[in-house]
């Protein structure tokens, strides 16, 4: 059994090995327990305590001895539905207080830059545009591209990604790297302009903009991008984008 997926669901490594211990061995003391599962006498208490009130563990006095057990296997099911319908609570009452938190950031009113690192982080941004345009409006990519090929999944990201820019409706003009010519995902062209910048001024770096965000990112090993909320440089790069609008080809 791979104790990494009860991780995954939320479990700590030592909650993990606690459960499996108690599984193996039934109803046990606290000592022998510790000894199975590797965890110290003194967290054992702290992590049957977590259990418990998960659900998944029980105990019983025998001559004035705790005695823990784990619960069926079924409980844990229990346990996460549980967790799910917090989760969705949680997420609507977060849903009704979102556009005050958005009503504040954008009432600021100042230039402002974000830093903004790894893969999972330029996705997000990605994705946020999905939730800030609306049909009919408009974006600009310019020198797009996959990165390096441990970046693979980011296709697959893409092919998601456009399906569903395409079926809000938003529109996206992109000056794609040459050698993306045949490689571009097949989603990309949906409500779309597409052009190709000649080999020359092939580049590493991705600009992204609208309205007044501008956002530069590099997809090298550790990706790493920056975001600039600022109408000054937004116009900046609508101007080099038209300038190289001109001079790209159609696929």
């Amino acid at each position: 059994m791979d104790p990494t997926l009860f991780q995954e669901i939320g479990f700590t490594e030592g909650e993990t090995k606690v459960y499996l211990a108690l599984l193996s061995l039934g109803p046990s003391k606290t000592g022998p327990l510790a000894v199975k599962a590797g965890v110290s006498s003194s967290k054992v208490y702290k992590i049957l305590d977590r259990l418990i009130a998960k659900g998944i563990v029980g105990h019983v006095l025998r001559s004035k001895v705790k005695y823990f057990s784990a619960l069926e296997p079924q409980r844990i099911l229990e346990y996460l539905g549980a967790k799910e319908h917090q989760l969705k609570k949680k997420r609507s009452l977060f849903e009704k207080l979102l556009p005050q938190l958005e009503l504040e950031r954008t009432h600021s009113g100042k230039p402002h830059a974000v830093l903004y690192e790894g893969l999972k982080s330029i996705k997000n941004f990605y994705l946020n545009i999905l939730h800030e345009l609306s049909a009919g409006d408009i974006y600009y990519v310019l020198g797009a591209g996959y990165g390096l090929e441990e970046h693979a999944g980011l296709r697959a990201f893409f092919q998601q990604y456009h399906t569903k820019r395409a079926a809000q409706k938003i529109r996206v003009k992109m000056l794609a790297n040459y050698d993306t010519q045949q490689t571009l995902v097949p989603a990309t062209q949906a409500n779309s302009e597409v052009r190709f910048l000649p080999q020359y001024l092939i580049t590493d770096m991705t600009i992204v903009f609208y309205r007044n965000k501008a956002f530069i990112f590099f997809l090298t090993k550790e990706p790493l991008g920056f975001l600039m909320v600022n109408e000054e440089a937004v116009k900046s790069f609508t101007r080099y984008f038209d300038a190289f609008w001109k001079i790209a080809k159609e696929q």
